[in-house]
């Protein structure tokens, strides 16, 4: 599986298919009375953004979305009962929410009123016809404010079908994409042959509601004399009361935003790749460690900043039993750590673990915590209350279903709007570690960020080849270095 941008989804043409809830399970959820079960901060405040969109009719981006090919014809009335499973076992995706701008209210159908149907809606020529037509589809349908927030559909070939799942950020997130497909697959194995589930299917597994209570008890618990809290205020001050930004100017304006362009690119080759891992562990870092130090190099080196600080997704499934559920499982916590006292990659690479270390210790803190903290500090709302440029790394060779075909042949999506960060996404699976880049359409940006890419190659290609990178003590050798 593979994060990458819609443009390059290129399913073969077939017959339209979509999976929609029985009249008799809608009408349960439009009777359904408001649950007291909160929702997570994350959750809420995503809410509340959509009917903030909603009322300037912009649209719907802020959904994620996974695609693969399986072999086989398909049989939609078993894929419905898949679904249908599917849904039944996690509690997160039974859920919707309805807001006034500030209350945001849960709702919850029962789960023995889910049922699914499948309908045929016409052909498709497949490549950008169907992008488009799936395109709109996940921008109406994957909406968390109504039940369900996610969609299932698939292009029917005479010997294999395109199988496509897009959800609404507000109940799923990168891990939750990841594992979808797979789950649906094995329930529809499972309905269409009769083979046995896979242990990770037929597992228990958390339900979201109860992610959401616990996450509300931790809350509690937290207040600003709590070491997590301090850290971070500490952390926050000490870079000017800002949220980390691309550590380049991308020509916009304070508060401005510009049309999404994904940039994507390999850094390293499964060979590569591998003696990479191997020089991290060498030098007493994991994997990720390694990834930091490369881009703290290229910060100092591109840029001159002398400490790296960056913001970071931990997942927090560890939280109770939550490791293979369907919801939006993550926190956010800042990185940060001195880069320009090292000589070289493998002399930072324990650093930056340690870094990541004390960020997944941060990341115990829940974000209404520490954002109610940061405000509490004195720092300027319009600094707080903003996206981070962010960082993220994933291992999908991690996931219960690689190896397998569909799993291999995986795409994932998000949905594109306007940004004003340049947020990387390193990931690696069993070919290579690649780079996804959301970033600024304008021309500037793009000219900045081919000045950023190109740097960052070469450290990770230099570590791969030769075992270490030598870090340049002056920013004008080191940009001399790279012209080279």
């Amino acid at each position: 599986m593979i994060i990458t941008a819609l443009r390059n989804w290129q399913p073969a043409p077939g017959e339209l298919v979509e999976w929609r809830p029985t009249r008799a399970a809608l009408h349960a959820a439009g009777a359904a009375a408001p649950d007291p079960d909160p929702g997570t901060f994350l959750q809420d405040n995503h809410i509340r953004g959509i009917g903030a969109a909603h009322r300037t009719a912009a649209p719907h981006t802020a959904y994620l979305a996974v695609g693969t090919e399986v072999d086989g014809v398909l049989d939609a009335a078993a894929m419905s009962r898949a679904l249908q499973r599917f849904v039944r076992r996690h509690e997160g995706l039974r859920t919707w929410f309805t807001t006034d701008g500030i209350t945001v209210t849960r709702h919850s159908i029962d789960s023995d009123d889910v049922a699914f149907e499948p309908r045929t809606v016409g052909n498709t020529l497949g490549g950008k016809v169907f992008r488009e037509y799936a395109l709109a589809r996940f921008s109406a349908e994957a909406l968390a404010t109504s039940w369900p927030g996610f969609v299932l559909g698939a292009v029917a070939g005479a010997d294999s079908f395109t199988l496509y799942y897009a959800c609404d950020h507000a109940l799923s997130d990168g891990a939750s994409q990841a594992l979808v497909l797979t789950e649906i697959l094995d329930f529809y194995a499972n309905e269409n042959s009769g083979r046995a589930l896979s242990p990770f299917t037929s597992a228990a597994t958390g339900g979201f509601p109860d992610y959401a209570r616990a996450e509300h008890a931790l809350a509690h618990s937290f207040d600003e004399s709590s070491p997590e809290i301090v850290e971070w205020v500490e952390t926050f001050r000490r870079h000017g009361n800002t949220m980390p930004r691309f550590p380049l100017d991308l020509g916009l304006a304070p508060g401005t935003t510009a049309p999404m362009h994904a940039i994507e690119f390999d850094l390293l080759d499964a060979t590569g790749s591998a003696a990479f891992a191997q020089i991290c562990r060498a030098a007493g870092g994991r994997y990720l460690a390694g990834v930091l130090a490369a881009v703290a190099i290229t910060d100092l080196e591109i840029a001159g900043r002398r400490e790296y600080y960056g913001m970071t997704v931990v997942s927090t499934r560890g939280l109770g039993d939550f490791l293979l559920s369907q919801g939006w499982l993550c926190n956010f916590a800042p990185l940060s750590f001195v880069v320009d006292d090292r000589a070289s990659f493998t002399e930072l690479v324990a650093r930056a673990n340690e870094a990541y270390d004390r960020a997944i210790r941060l990341a115990g803190a829940p974000l209404s915590s520490v954002l109610s903290a940061l405000l509490t500090s004195g720092a300027d709302p319009s600094a707080v209350l903003t996206s981070p440029n962010m960082l993220s790394y994933m291992d999908f060779r991690r996931f219960p279903g690689a190896g397998t075909a569909p799993y291999e042949r995986g795409m994932l999506f998000t949905g594109e709007g306007e940004t004003a960060n340049a947020s990387m996404w390193f990931n690696r699976d069993a070919n290579h570690l690649y780079l996804g880049c959301q970033s600024p359409s304008t021309a500037f940006a793009q000219r900045q960020l081919a000045r950023y890419h190109a740097h960052l190659r070469t450290v990770f290609a230099t570590v791969a080849a030769e075992g270490d990178y030598s870090i340049a003590a002056d920013r004008e050798v080191a940009l001399a270095r790279h012209h080279d």
